[in-house]
C-alpha cells in the first residue's frame, strides 16, 4: 500500500473551508451576530437597573430602555434567519464536495472500494455498506465545519463579555477559567475512548447499511431458499450490535457534555456566592446594575467554555471520519477528500448550472487492437488461497477467445483483473506490445467494454441506459440492438426506446436485461468486447443470431472502422465451437488451451 503523509483534520478543514470563502465569511458574519447580539442587552439590562437605583449614565427613561432591547431582539431575529439561509447552502457545498471526491475517486480507481484498512487488517467493502462512508462521514465532518463559524462567534463575544467581567470585578472573574482548564483535562484523558466508541459505533452502521443492499439486491434468492427468517434473524442481530455500540458511543457523549456543563454550573455557583459577598460586605463598590450586567455576561463566557468542551469532542469524531474515508480510497493522501471541484448546482435564483458535457469516446489509430497479450497475471484475494495464478494468453484482432471451466476456477477473476477491477499482484498486459500501467483507466471505450454476469441497468429509458450520456441518432441505437437481436423485443414495448425499465431493469426479463446491456456496448464500437457469461440467460436460438451478428457482418463493420475483438466467459457448446481460441481454467490456473476439437481430443 502507498505511503503517504497523514494531514491533520484541521488541515483538511480548512482547505474545505477555502473552497467557497466568500459564502464562509458571510455565513461566520452572520454567526457572529447571531451568538453575539444577545450579549449587547446586558448593557441595556444593567442601565435600566442603575435607572431605577438613580445610577443610570445614558439618562433614558425606562420606558425608552425597554424600546431600544426590543428593537435589538427584532434585529437578532432578522439576522437568525439570513444566517440559516448561508448556513445550510453552506453546509450543502461542503458534503456535495466531499461526496463528489469521495466518488469521483472510487470511479477512477474501482478497486478502491475493495480494500479497506480497517484496524491494520484489510477487510472487503460492500456497496451497502459504503452508504455509511458518504452519508454518515460525511455529515460528521460538515458539522465540524458549520461549528467552527458559531463557536468562533460565540468566542469573539464571549472575549469582549470577559473584558466587561474583568472591568467589574477581577477577582470574580479568574474563577471563570476554572471549569476550561477542567474540560481540557478531560478532553485529553478520554481521547482514546471518544475515537475508539465512535469508530465501533460507525463499523456497526456500516454492516447494518451493507446487509440491507445485500438484501434488497438478493430478494429472490432469499424467497427460493425459504431463508427469510434466517436472514431477518441476522439482520436483528446486526441491528442490537449496532444499538449496543450506539449506546456507548450516546452515552460516553453524553457524560462528557454532563461533565462541562456542571463544571461550568459549578463555577458559576461560586462565582455567584462571591459575588453576593462582596455586595454585602460593600467591597468593590459592585452595585445592583453590575451585577445583573456579570451574571448576564457570564452566561456567556460559560456557554462557550460548554461549547469549547463539545467541539474538542467533535473535532475527535471528525478525525475517525476522516481516518475511514481514507482507508476507502486505499491509502490516497487525504487532499483528495477536500479537493476543489465543480459543484453543478442550482445558484441563490434557484437557477441550474450548465451541466457539463459528456466527454465521447475518442478513437485514434494507436488504439485500434492487434493484439492483446497477458503475461502471468496474478491475484490472491487477501486471507485466501483463492484467486489467479500466472495465467498467460495471447488474443488477436478479430477473433473469439473463450474462457470456460468450473464454478470457482477463477474465470470472473481473470476478466476483472484484466479490466483493472482488482488490483493486479503480479505479471503484464500488453495492448499492441506495449505495456499497461494502468488497466482501470485504460481499459474504457473506445478501446474496451465490459458486461459482468448481472448486467446493470438504471430506473431510467431504454435509450437512456444504452446512451448513458453518449451522443448517438436513434439510427446507431438501432444497430446496436440490432446486434444484440433486441429489435422484435423493442417492437413490442409502446414507448420503444422511451420505456422506463425500472429500478435494476426489472420490468425485462433477464435476457433482455443481458441483451441490452450487449446494446450498450454496441453503441460504443469498443475494440474489444469483454463478456462474462452473456448467453446464461439466453435461449439456444437467441444466443446463435447473437453471436452470428457480430462476426458473420465483419465486413460491413470494417468499412465503419470497427473490428470487434471478444474475450467471453461461456459453457455453451455452441459458442466454445465457434471460439478462435479456449482457455480452460481450474483452481485459478490455466488447465488447456487451444481450439475445440484440440481440446476435445485431450479430454478437456
Amino acid at each position: 500500500m502507498t505511503s503517504t503523509k497523514k494531514r491533520k483534520h484541521w488541515e483538511l478543514l480548512w482547505q474545505l473551508i477555502r473552497y467557497k470563502p466568500k459564502l464562509y465569511i458571510l455565513d461566520s458574519i452572520y454567526w457572529i451576530l447571531i451568538m453575539g447580539l444577545p450579549a449587547l442587552p446586558g448593557l441595556i439590562i444593567r442601565e435600566f437597573f442603575n435607572s431605577l437605583t438613580d445610577q443610570a449614565q445614558l439618562g433614558l427613561s425606562p420606558l425608552a430602555l425597554i424600546a431600544l432591547l426590543l428593537a435589538l431582539n427584532a434585529g437578532h431575529i432578522a439576522v437568525i434567519f439570513a444566517g440559516r439561509v448561508t448556513k445550510t447552502q453552506h453546509r450543502f457545498i461542503m458534503r456535495s464536495l466531499l461526496r463528489h471526491n469521495l466518488l469521483d475517486r472510487l470511479f477512477k480507481n474501482p478497486t478502491a472500494q475493495l480494500m479497506v484498512v480497517n484496524q491494520e487488517a484489510e477487510t472487503t467493502v460492500s456497496q451497502g455498506e459504503i452508504i455509511s462512508y458518504f452519508r454518515d462521514d460525511t455529515e460528521q465532518v460538515e458539522n465540524n465545519i458549520a461549528w467552527i463559524s458559531e463557536v468562533s462567534g460565540q468566542g469573539i463575544f464571549a472575549v469582549l463579555c470577559l473584558v466587561i467581567l474583568l472591568s467589574i470585578n477581577v477577582q470574580m472573574t479568574l474563577f471563570v477559567f476554572l471549569p476550561l482548564v477542567g474540560m481540557v483535562a478531560i478532553i485529553q484523558r478520554a481521547e482514546t475512548r471518544i475515537k475508539k466508541y465512535r469508530k465501533a459505533s460507525r463499523k456497526a452502521t456500516e454492516k447494518v447499511t451493507g446487509i440491507l443492499g445485500e438484501i434488497f439486491g438478493s430478494v429472490q434468492a432469499i424467497k427460493v431458499a425459504g431463508a427469510e427468517k434466517n436472514v431477518l434473524d441476522y439482520f436483528r442481530t446486526l441491528n442490537d450490535q449496532r444499538r449496543q455500540t450506539m449506546i456507548k458511543d450516546s452515552l460516553f457523549n453524553a457524560i462528557l457534555n454532563s461533565a462541562f456543563q456542571n463544571m461550568v454550573n459549578l463555577g458559576t455557583g461560586i462565582i455567584l456566592l462571591l459575588a453576593s459577598q462582596l455586595m454585602q460586605s460593600g467591597v468593590g463598590k459592585l452595585t445592583v446594575g453590575d451585577f445583573a450586567l456579570f451574571v448576564y455576561n457570564l452566561s456567556f463566557v460559560t456557554s462557550f467554555f460548554t461549547a469549547i468542551g463539545s467541539f474538542m469532542a467533535l473535532s475527535k469524531h471528525t478525525e475517525v471520519s476522516f481516518d475511514r474515508m481514507v482507508g476507502l480510497l486505499s491509502g490516497v493522501s487525504a487532499d483528495i477528500l477536500v479537493a476543489p471541484n465543480q459543484l453543478y448546482m442550482n445558484d441563490l435564483n434557484g437557477r441550474q448550472k450548465d451541466l457539463p458535457t459528456v466527454e465521447q469516446p475518442l478513437r485514434n489509430e494507436r488504439d485500434h487492437l492487434q493484439s492483446l497479450k497477458v503475461s502471468n497475471l496474478t491475484y490472491i484475494y487477501p486471507g485466501t488461497h483463492q484467486g489467479i495464478t500466472d495465467i498467460s494468453f495471447e488474443i488477436q484482432r478479430g477473433s473469439l477467445t473463450v474462457i470456460t471451466g468450473q464454478i470457482g476456477s477463477g474465470k470472473t477473476t481473470l476478466l476483472r483483473v484484466l479490466l483493472g477491477l482488482l488490483p493486479t499482484q503480479a505479471g503484464e498486459i500488453y495492448w499492441n506490445g506495449k505495456i499497461v500501467e494502468k488497466p482501470a483507466s485504460f481499459f474504457v471505450p473506445s478501446r474496451s467494454a465490459y458486461t459482468p454476469q448481472i448486467p446493470q441497468l438504471f430506473s431510467y429509458t431504454l435509450r437512456e441506459n444504452i446512451l448513458l450520456g453518449l451522443s448517438k441518432n436513434d439510427d446507431d441505437i438501432a444497430t446496436a440492438l440490432n446486434m444484440a437481436v433486441f429489435e422484435q423485443d423493442l417492437v413490442t414495448m409502446n414507448e420503444s426506446l422511451e420505456t422506463l425499465v425500472g429500478s435494476k431493469g426489472v420490468r425485462l426479463s433477464g435476457g433482455q436485461i443481458q441483451r441490452v446491456a450487449a446494446a450498450r456496448m454496441f453503441v460504443r464500437q469498443p475494440e474489444l468486447l469483454v463478456f462474462d457469461d452473456l448467453s446464461s440467460a439466453l435461449d439456444v436460438e437467441t444466443e446463435l443470431a447473437l453471436w452470428s451478428r457480430i462476426f458473420v457482418n465483419s465486413t460491413e463493420q470494417e468499412q465503419n472502422h470497427w473490428t470487434p475483438t471478444c474475450l467471453v466467459v461461456s459453457h455453451r457448446p455452441s459458442v466454445l465451437r465457434r471460439a478462435d481460441q479456449i482457455i480452460v481454467m481450474k483452481a485459478g490456473r490455466v488447465q488447456a488451451q487451444g481450439k475445440f476439437d484440440e481440446i476435445f481430443k485431450e479430454g478437456w
